[in-house]
């Protein structure tokens, strides 16, 4: 099965409303691996979203949306998108 990969951009306009995103998300990320996370990112082409970027792996799309749609993430999720703009997208890896 191929893994899955979660790239989420965000524009923080509010850090505490991020640390406490973080302190909850972090208690659903059982199934991610955490690749990438930072605000240095080298823009190849066009323009990069957002001052921090996160790269997530996932044993399979299925296993990225599970945990993205799960109850316990959205909830913490709106924490996030209330502290900054965000885009999200799931890739499938080969």
């Amino acid at each position: 099965m191929a893994k899955a990969y979660v790239i989420i951009t965000e524009d923080v306009k509010d850090q505490a409303g991020m640390a406490e995103y973080a302190k909850l998300a972090g208690k659903t990320m059982g199934a991610a691996k955490v690749l990438a996370f930072g605000p240095a990112v080298e823009s190849l082409e066009g323009q990069w979203h957002g001052n921090q970027t996160v790269l997530l792996e996932f044993e399979s799309v299925e296993a990225a949306k599970e945990w993205y749609y799960s109850e316990e993430y959205q909830a913490a999720a709106k924490l996030r998108q209330a502290a900054a703009d965000c885009n999200g997208v799931i890739v499938a890896g080969f």
